[in-house]
């Protein structure tokens, strides 16, 4: 009996032990990884169950939820003894990023290592990856992992976007057949509208470290700033024509990087090319992705002191299995390989490298407290409009970058709006980033007013600078000055009361504003705006003034006063209350330069003709910045608008000259708003009705062409005469009209294309460039002359209706702030 008893024991044993063993994905998927693409609720659970099975090598963090509900977690993995005393890890690591960290035994520190896998939806291997990656870090079978794990912390973040991967994996799984289909023609292959590649709204999430407009990256960012790693990659696909790419990257490299981040990307690079050699793998380096903007996976982790790095793997709308340009067969299974393969030799090197890598780490953070890394020390942002310095001041905390406010002195520094050495005073408001900071190399990056490009061959834009971005003015200081206090002083306007008032005043010019606009015509109050400045009870209103007037109202709203006060209140805006309409200056209440703000009917066109990154933008901003819920349509129905239902339509960058047709001009001559978005505006030109002209390229009388200069060894560069990969433009406003409502003269925008316009010869020509306007960035020789004068924001008439010409997205990214009140201007505006 006592015989029988220990046997159960040991079955018993052996159950749990089996029970508590780690499955492989394999196992627990029920299918061989690589034959099938997991939907990101089963990746998840692969990652729940592993962390259980095996919590003394593994923690999980859940770190966030996507738009539509899935969750965003990461796994950290490392020895017994490492997770036993993670916490303590995280913190000296911190303090190492501190540059003022003291008895810290690096001898005993590990080195921290972040893959980041699947950022684009369809590049959809690398999720397949992690789960391989976690398996073999946490099941104990391989050996050496063991080993490496001694030394270092590994975080792995399976999906960087689920939503875009499962729009991406579920239509992919749909179509499929028993057996997949290797032609590139067939439909598995072919994405419908708008493909994985971005999140929810559309947006590319590898644009968004640094800016973190969207939910994924701000979630992920706070936590990546708690644990501020030696080594991140950022695991990609490119076409599937192409080769493994791995680093060393391409220029151009921003000069603040450091010699050994560059060297050691060459020793990584190495440890990869060991591994592909041995398999006969294919692969490049040093061709294309190079290290500039600051927002992407690798760029931002290089400017916060790690060894950032993207390895790309053809790949990208491959399904399970394609046959290539060469004639190869290239499957999902191979993909996996070659992504295991760079994540182990990365982990590997790192381990290898261990007392190096936190040598140089603790020196960066260091350094950046002595030396500025440009040529800069301060830089001064005066609050010209103090809800976008606000935001700025949001953006730099996000970003863990000091800041303080005001001071008493006078100085001399670069002026980004004449780009020359100019006084100024110092102002109680005035932000200032001193860059002698532990974010010293991230501030200077966003802040620097001219970045130094060294090859014109780059992947994304060469000019970010805050200022520009926010339109507010600033000043670069090669002195070091900080400022004197911690917080803004908002002294508010304190708002005015009557019991029976002649109206209610709001100001206008950011966002808040726009808000307010929102949330007052949706109680269906009538609000006017002043198209011209004017001055009551000894007070100055700009042009833009929101006026809601009392009596008109209460026809159809008699709580109209609890109403105003009430939405005033909410959304913490001063309101003026005044008892006349007899103004001292300008004119009087009773003038047509009050007119009622229409509210807006809004219609976005979507589909295949359009950038589903442009379309993203304008749906973003539209229901997450001003609340509002815009009707989507398809641009076949464009023609079919009632403007009792639809006022204004937004077409978005996009093709679609096959659509603008007479029902489109007659919905417009009845009242319509046209909103053209860049490429849109090619859409009409030369149609009847519209009467926007291309500005031909500059061409000398009697010049000949020239015989062309470039080596075939550059044929895979850019032409940089005719390159203009994204430089910021300063646009002439026409200050009195209403899109330039607290925005002033000028405004700051990115020009990504040399497409300029002929000025109106009926209508208003709003937004003008000239010979002065480039501001920063890199512009061609041939596409400056073009860019010398000419027509980017243009409106005309057209019957009771307008069109409205933009030539250039002042909603890029949703990052771009200065261009947030120019939109919403056009969208709401009377004109």
């Amino acid at each position: 009996m006592k015989k029988l008893f220990t046997i159960c024991l040991f079955a018993i044993s052996s159950i749990l032990t089996v029970q508590a063993q780690v499955k492989s994905p394999d196992e627990f998927l029920g299918y061989e990884l690589g034959t099938h693409f997991t939907p990101h609720y089963k990746v998840a659970d692969y990652f729940r169950q592993t962390a259980a099975a095996a919590s003394k090598n593994v923690k999980l963090i859940d770190y966030g939820k996507t738009n539509e509900g899935r969750p965003l977690l990461v796994a950290v993995i490392s020895s017994a003894e490492n997770i036993n005393k993670l916490e303590e890890i995280r913190k000296n690591n911190l303090a190492l990023a501190s540059g003022t960290s003291t008895g810290i035994d690096l001898a005993a520190q590990p080195t921290i290592l972040w893959l980041s896998y699947n950022v684009h939806g369809n590049e959809a291997n690398s999720t397949e990856t992690a789960m391989k990656t976690l398996y073999n870090l946490s099941s104990g079978t391989n050996q050496q992992a063991n080993e490496w794990l001694k030394n270092t912390v590994v975080v792995i973040d399976p999906c960087l976007n689920p939503d875009g991967r499962d729009r991406y994996a579920n239509y992919f799984n749909s179509v499929v057949g028993e057996k997949p289909n290797s032609d590139p023609t067939s439909r598995e292959h072919i994405e419908p509208w708008p493909g994985g590649r971005p999140n929810h709204y559309y947006f590319d999430l590898n644009r968004d470290w640094a800016w973190q407009t969207q939910m994924e990256s701000k979630q992920r960012l706070a936590l990546y700033n708690q644990w501020m790693p030696q080594v991140h990659v950022d695991f990609h696909e490119q076409s599937y024509n192409d080769p493994y790419y791995f680093a060393p990257a391409a220029e151009p490299v921003h000069q603040d990087i450091t010699p050994w981040q560059k060297s050691f990307q060459v020793v990584v690079g190495k440890n990869n090319a060991k591994y592909f050699d041995e398999q006969g793998w294919q692969y490049f380096t040093k061709e294309r992705f190079d290290l500039l903007y600051p927002s992407y996976g690798d760029t931002y982790p290089l400017y916060n002191g790690s060894i950032g790095m993207t390895y790309e793997q053809g790949g990208i709308r491959a399904g399970l299995s394609v046959v290539t340009n060469d004639g190869d067969t290239l499957t999902l299974k191979d993909r996996v390989a070659h992504h295991f393969t760079t994540s182990m030799s990365t982990l590997e090197v790192t381990s290898l490298n261990h007392n190096k890598l936190l040598d140089e780490y603790k020196k960066y953070f260091q350094q950046a407290l002595i030396t500025a890394p440009g040529v800069y020390k301060s830089y001064v942002i005066k609050p010209d409009n103090l809800s976008r310095l606000k935001k700025l001041a949001d953006l730099l905390t996000k970003n863990k970058i000091e800041f303080a406010f005001g001071g008493d002195k006078t100085g001399k520094g670069y002026d980004y709006d004449t780009k020359k050495e100019e006084n100024f005073t110092l102002g109680r408001n005035d932000l200032i980033v001193n860059v002698l900071q532990p974010k010293a190399v991230l501030a200077n990056v966003l802040l620097e007013p001219q970045t130094v490009v060294t090859d014109s061959n780059t992947y994304d834009i060469t000019a970010w600078a805050l200022p520009y971005v926010y339109g507010l003015k600033a000043y670069a200081l090669k002195e070091s000055i900080k400022g004197k206090y911690s917080t803004l002083d908002e002294s508010k306007m304190v708002s005015s009361n009557l019991d029976k008032p002649l109206a209610w005043l709001f100001g206008w010019g950011n966002s808040e504003d726009l808000q307010l606009l929102v949330a007052l015509q949706k109680e269906h109050i009538k609000v006017r705006q002043a198209d011209q400045p004017f001055s009551v009870n000894g007070k100055d209103y700009p042009a833009g003034t929101l006026i809601v007037l009392r009596v008109e109202n209460e026809k159809t709203i008699k709580d109209i006063k609890n109403k105003v006060v009430q939405i005033s209140n909410q959304l913490d805006k001063p309101v003026q209350a005044i008892s006349t309409g007899f103004v001292d200056k300008g004119k009087d209440f009773g003038s047509s330069v009050y007119p009622i703000l229409k509210q807006p009917k809004i219609a976005i066109v979507s589909g295949n003709e359009v950038s589903s990154l442009a379309f993203g933008e304008v749906w973003y901003y539209l229901e997450h910045d001003l609340g509002l819920t815009p009707n989507i349509i398809n641009a076949r129905d464009i023609n079919n608008l009632e403007i009792s239902k639809v006022n204004t339509l937004i077409l978005p960058d996009g093709s679609y000259s096959n659509f603008i047709d007479e029902g489109l001009k007659s919905w417009i001559n009845k009242g319509g708003k046209l909103i053209l978005m860049e490429d849109a505006i090619e859409s009409v030109l030369e149609k009847k009705g519209f009467d926007i002209k291309k500005k031909e390229a500059v061409v000398k009388k009697d010049e000949k062409p020239e015989a062309s200069k470039l080596l075939f060894k550059d044929k895979d560069h850019d032409d940089y005469e005719n390159t203009i990969p994204g430089a910021i433009y300063r646009i002439n406003l026409d200050a009195s009209h209403p899109f330039s409502y607290g925005i002033g003269k000028s405004y700051y925008t990115l020009k990504t294309d040399r497409k300029i316009y002929e000025p109106l010869v009926k209508g208003w020509n709003v937004g003008q460039v000239n010979d002065k306007s480039l501001m920063s960035g890199i512009v061609g020789k041939k596409v400056r002359e073009d860019l010398k004068t000419g027509l980017l924001i243009g409106v005309q008439d057209s019957g009771r209706g307008t069109i409205v010409y933009l030539a250039n997205d002042p909603l890029f990214r949703n990052f771009w702030e200065g261009g947030k009140t120019l939109f919403g201007n056009i969208v709401f505006c009377s004109y």
